[in-house]
């Protein structure tokens, strides 16, 4: 199958947003929790976690345009601080149903079997139970203007993870914490550690 450039704009609305959103691979699976100056926590399902640099340890991901009211953005920007949970086949139903636009008085932990849990210093919540839990701080934001959307970057403060997940290499195995991903909008997996492959140097000539 080949589908051309001219043929995705002619694409059915949902079809294309499917098939844009699934093709390019699977992704992860995370719950963003904030709060805000009134207090209401929100909880959203975001799959846009990126990886920018381990020092400073520093992830970014994406919002969509703030065309509409973004709960997630305008906290973080009252409150600086946000936290990111990692989604496990435990709370895939309850994880999914943050995407559901409820009014900002409407706390998603009120609507779904999702509990807070609080650790000391942050007035903002955790999801009890995830496997791995990041503390977050804002720190930067850029506007990409080709789709208008936002890319927020936050410097981790503080990593607390399910004891038997981490190597003795600092590796964090996802596997054991059947820690999901997400394929597409809403199609949630659960993979499996095959390999790890140690650091790769260049073959000398007599290898090749």
């Amino acid at each position: 199958m080949r589908i051309t450039r001219e043929q995705i704009d002619q694409l059915n609305k949902i079809y294309r947003i499917n098939l844009i959103n699934s093709c390019s691979g699977y992704k992860s699976a995370n719950l963003i929790c904030t709060t805000s100056n009134s207090g209401v926590h929100n909880v959203a399902v975001f799959s846009s976690l990126i990886h920018l640099g381990s020092s400073p340890p520093l992830l970014g991901f994406i919002l969509r345009p703030t065309t509409v009211p973004r709960h997630t953005y305008s906290n973080i920007k009252e409150s600086g601080l946000y936290t990111i949970n990692h989604i496990h086949a435990g709370i895939l139903k309850d994880a999914h149903h943050t995407s559901a636009k409820y009014d900002q008085s409407i706390s998603e932990f009120d609507v779904t079997d999702l509990e807070e849990e609080y650790v000391e210093g942050y007035q903002v919540p955790f999801v009890k139970g995830a496997p791995t839990q990041l503390a977050m701080k804002y720190i930067e934001e850029y506007h990409i203007k080709a789709n208008d959307v936002i890319m927020i970057v936050g410097e981790i403060l503080d990593v607390f993870m399910q004891d038997h997940l981490i190597d003795d290499d600092g590796f964090v195995n996802l596997s054991k914490g059947n820690v999901a991903a997400i394929n597409g909008l809403d199609g949630y997996a659960i993979p499996q550690l095959k390999e790890r492959f140690g650091y790769q140097r260049p073959k000398i000539k007599n290898e090749l």
